[in-house]
């Protein structure tokens, strides 16, 4: 389908929030410290559009904590509580940008988009992809809408739902490694092939971004040698919920399962993802694989990874539901909408895989 706009001017709210896209050379390297005007001032502007530049914070992207991506939520939807403003667009760094934007998606029950860009080459730079990025992604929110949060970048319109970072320097820097852009965009339209599945919105949280308590949720990473040493070690730190990085399809050793067993026992939510960068999570292998981390408690992710899986899991913990309904909610906000079961090979199995 192709979105095309009427003649009716938009206005368009920017949330400026810093990372490669409002850096500059700072002696030693780049940091973010120019502000959303600065930004906008490289970009043209698509006909018809207004923007409203909002400078929330300027850090480079690495430096994204809870509280901020909680004042980002909180500040879009002060936007779009302006029944005047068409949409949003959030300038942010590209290091955790996936995390941010899918964050936001989870609570994002507006039928204007949100979309997020930034660059992979700094402010004022000769070659540099800011100025088209900001200009597509304003093009995007001056036209779709129901698509939830969107990730635009290089031309390319993506769902944040399983959008990450898979180029750490060339200007094609996102993509679904399980599924296919929405859409693109160029030459004054935007062409969407399909429309992202996304569970229902959550409410925006009662969390206060100033508190000093917000849950903590680790990530933990499986690998040759692995033991339940740093799993064990955010369980007693205090955290609400880990994040296990495993292997293939999901898998890590039996002394990891019994140690998934009692963190959970103990209220912590458990998250299963994969080191792999394509594919689902399957329950195929005993020995501490799938099969035993889930029956000790751990909630498969999908096909998402581990960034994403942790705004999910902080999401489920901030969301106003009893902890015994917590790994239910969770399930659903990382597998989305549910889906038939796949087809039986000839084999009778769904999957195919290797340990």
């Amino acid at each position: 389908m192709q979105w095309t706009r009427d003649d009716r001017p938009r206005r368009i709210t920017l949330i400026s929030t810093g990372g490669t896209i409002a850096s500059r050379w700072q002696g030693t390297g780049y940091a973010a410290d120019a502000s959303g005007d600065d930004v906008l001032a490289t970009s043209a502007l698509p006909e018809g559009v207004t923007v409203e530049v909002v400078d929330l914070f300027n850090v480079n992207s690495s430096r994204m904590t809870s509280a901020r991506q909680l004042t980002l939520l909180r500040a879009v939807h002060a936007a779009l509580a302006d029944p005047g403003v068409d949409g949003v667009v959030v300038t942010h760094g590209t290091d955790t940008l996936e995390e941010s934007a899918f964050f936001l998606d989870l609570h994002h029950a507006d039928p204007r988009p949100v979309v997020f860009t930034g660059a992979q080459r700094p402010l004022g730079t000769g070659d540099g992809d800011g100025p088209g990025n900001v200009y597509d992604a304003l093009q995007v929110a001056a036209s779709v809408r129901d698509l939830g949060v969107l990730v635009v970048f290089d031309g390319r319109v993506h769902a944040a739902r399983g959008t990450v970072k898979t180029q750490t320097l060339a200007a094609d820097a996102f993509a679904d490694p399980s599924d296919t852009a929405l859409g693109k965009v160029g030459f004054g339209s935007v062409h969407m092939r399909r429309t992202p599945d996304r569970p229902a919105p959550l409410p925006l949280p009662a969390a206060d971004p100033e508190a000093a308590d917000l849950p903590r949720v680790d990530v933990v990473m499986h690998h040759s040698d692995g033991d339940p040493l740093f799993l064990n070690a955010s369980v007693a730190a205090g955290a609400g919920g880990v994040v296990l990085v495993g292997t293939g399809a999901g898998n890590a050793t039996p002394e990891i399962a019994t140690a998934v067993g009692a963190a959970v026992a103990q209220g912590a939510l458990v998250a299963l993802s994969t080191r792999v960068p394509s594919g689902p999570i399957a329950e195929l292998y005993t020995g501490g694989g799938a099969v035993d981390l889930v029956a000790a408690g751990a909630v498969p992710a999908g096909t998402l990874r581990a960034g994403q899986t942790r705004m999910a899991v902080l999401a489920t913990l901030l969301a106003d539901v009893s902890p015994e309904r917590r790994p239910a909610l969770l399930h659903t906000l990382l597998n989305g909408p549910a889906r038939p079961e796949p087809a039986l090979t000839a084999s009778g199995s769904r999957f195919s895989g290797s340990s």
